[in-house]
């Protein structure tokens, strides 16, 4: 009820549950000591839950900013994938299975019990997903039977138990949940552990787990809410998830997210608010208390096909080819989250997506893009000679447009790179014989910030030209760049008769110089930036 997404479905996910049987039964064996194990896993989800909540509301949401929609077609797809492979077990009445969630351990799980494969298991479980898929198609063809999708899981749970019940299939190798206990589990208030040497143990668990189960929880609910066209603060769903935690510690519950099957679910079924949440808790607790024994005879195959027909909707192969047409490097940043979940896990698929679009932010941000501007015809325009060939050079100036901040990071690069432009235009002018190069021109309109390097770039490229005989002209610098450049002494340096508020007028200015007199003298005439 605290979050923003309208589709996260909140429960227990298998990597963290791993994860914290693993940390624990590092340090209490829970065969020998269950009460403690028990405990230990209650104070760890307290600290997930507090560390959880407190960056949301340190308001460290921006986080979630990081999971790109090429990351989240990749994460979707990839954990689709496993979720599917995962229901093997199921599907093919399988008693023994990996706790791994990659690929190859799946298959290697699957194909080595090739001779405990059920046939009567692998048949219910291709006729119900057979049914729900045949379902949802009509519902999508017909959208005014959308109830019939959603009600499709249902009956299947309904129509799986009478027929195990009837025909007494449990008996021939379809396998069912069985007995399930009634009740609810207590309190857990004064279970916590706060002491050593276990307290320690505790802490980091839940802070590593905590992390891992955000991510994914976020990841989830951004990638359902990228279906579905809407927002989600990601500042609030670290409050709702790190609350949900905290309170569910005390309650003898243990680590909960936005398990993606679970979601899947959820959004496949129509839910349309986070209130499906509630409705769902109502009716496990409902369940818990009266009618767990009617669940005695439900196959689970039917539940393994319930959530494969769930996965298949969820792999946007078409959104894939998309990405690849449009952007190469979305789409590397698409596999990589992709192969990542497949092949190791939904972690390291994350991890995999967020570091090669970080590097991505990286290039872009340390190797800017620089080109030469040109006159469009008969106008005071003035756009990339490479996207508009037609544009006309402007006899003795060159004109140069950096778009990006100038940073410590590209500082050295657009140096050189400007460097590297004024020597190709003067070669080029040399070569065809026509008027030498006088001024350059900065289009500093793109430039959102600079930095102290940037500006010692600026002062190290004003001698440059000083040396070639040629004037330095900035047009349209920013308030923001130049309060920088005021307070750095940089205008006096270059004069505040060279800082114009277009590109037209810099090249005006310029052009009625190289007419009237030498390029380092200056007039009254010009029409400088004088509201320095």
């Amino acid at each position: 009820m605290m979050g923003s997404s309208r589709d996260l479905a909140v429960g227990t996910v298998a990597v963290a549950s791993l994860l914290i049987g693993s940390m624990l039964g590092d340090e209490v064996n829970a065969t020998e000591n269950p009460a403690l194990y028990l405990h230990l896993a209650f104070t760890a989800t307290f600290f997930a839950g507090l560390l959880q909540a407190s960056l949301g509301l340190l308001r460290l949401g921006f986080i979630v900013d990081f999971l790109s929609h090429a990351t989240i077609v990749g994460f979707m797809g990839g954990a689709a994938t496993v979720v599917i492979l995962q229901q093997l077990k199921g599907i093919l009445g399988l008693q023994h299975f990996t706790q791994s969630t990659d690929i190859i351990s799946v298959l290697r799980s699957v194909f080595s019990q090739i001779h405990e494969w059920r046939w009567e298991s692998g048949v219910l479980g291709a006729i119900f997903l057979f049914f729900l898929l045949l379902s949802r198609y009509f519902s999508k063809k017909r959208p005014k039977f959308f109830w019939i999708s959603a009600m499709a899981p249902l009956t299947t749970v309904i129509l799986g138990s009478l027929l195990v019940y009837l025909t007494h299939a449990e008996k021939h190798g379809v396998d069912v949940i069985g007995n399930l206990k009634k009740g609810l589990n207590p309190p857990s208030f004064g279970d916590f552990v706060f002491t050593s040497p276990y307290f320690t143990t505790a802490v980091k668990t839940g802070m590593i787990t905590g992390i891992i189960a955000l991510a994914e929880g976020i990841a989830v609910g951004r990638s359902f809410a990228m279906f579905k066209n809407y927002n989600i603060d990601g500042n609030k769903e670290m409050v709702a998830i790190g609350t949900m935690n905290i309170v569910g510690s005390c309650f003898s519950c243990y680590l909960t997210t936005g398990p993606f099957s679970r979601s899947a679910v959820n959004f496949n079924a129509g839910c349309k608010t986070a209130m499906s949440n509630v409705v769902m808790a109502i009716a496990v607790m409902f369940t818990l208390l009266f009618l767990t024994p009617l669940f005695h005879y439900t196959p689970l195959v039917v539940l393994s096909a319930i959530i494969i027909s769930a996965m298949l909707g969820l792999i946007d192969y078409e959104a894939a080819i998309h990405l690849w047409k449009v952007d190469k490097f979305d789409f590397v940043v698409c596999m990589g989250a992709y192969i990542g979940v497949v092949f190791a896990s939904v972690e390291v698929g994350l991890v995999i997506a967020v570091a090669i679009s970080v590097l991505r932010l990286l290039l872009f941000v340390a190797r800017p893009k620089t080109f030469i501007l040109g006159n469009l015809p008969n106008s005071t325009i003035y756009r990339s000679v490479e996207q508009y060939p037609t544009t006309n050079d402007v006899p003795g100036i060159l004109i140069l447009q950096i778009d990006a901040p100038i940073y410590f990071a590209n500082s050295s690069y657009l140096r050189e790179r400007i460097s590297r432009w004024i020597d190709e235009e003067e070669d080029k002018l040399k070569s065809t014989g026509e008027t030498s190069l006088q001024y350059v021109i900065f289009n500093m309109s793109a430039v959102g910030n600079i930095d102290t390097s940037g500006i010692s770039m600026l002062e190290e490229v004003k001698k440059i030209t000083d040396r070639r005989g040629l004037k330095l002209v900035l047009a349209n610098p920013g308030a923001e760049v130049m309060k920088k450049l005021n307070k750095s002494k940089f205008i006096e340096t270059i004069g505040k008769e060279w800082i114009y508020l277009t590109v037209g007028e810099a090249v005006e200015a310029c052009n009625y110089k190289l007419h009237t007199c030498k390029p380092d003298a200056t007039t009254e005439d010009s029409q400088p930036w004088n509201n320095v």
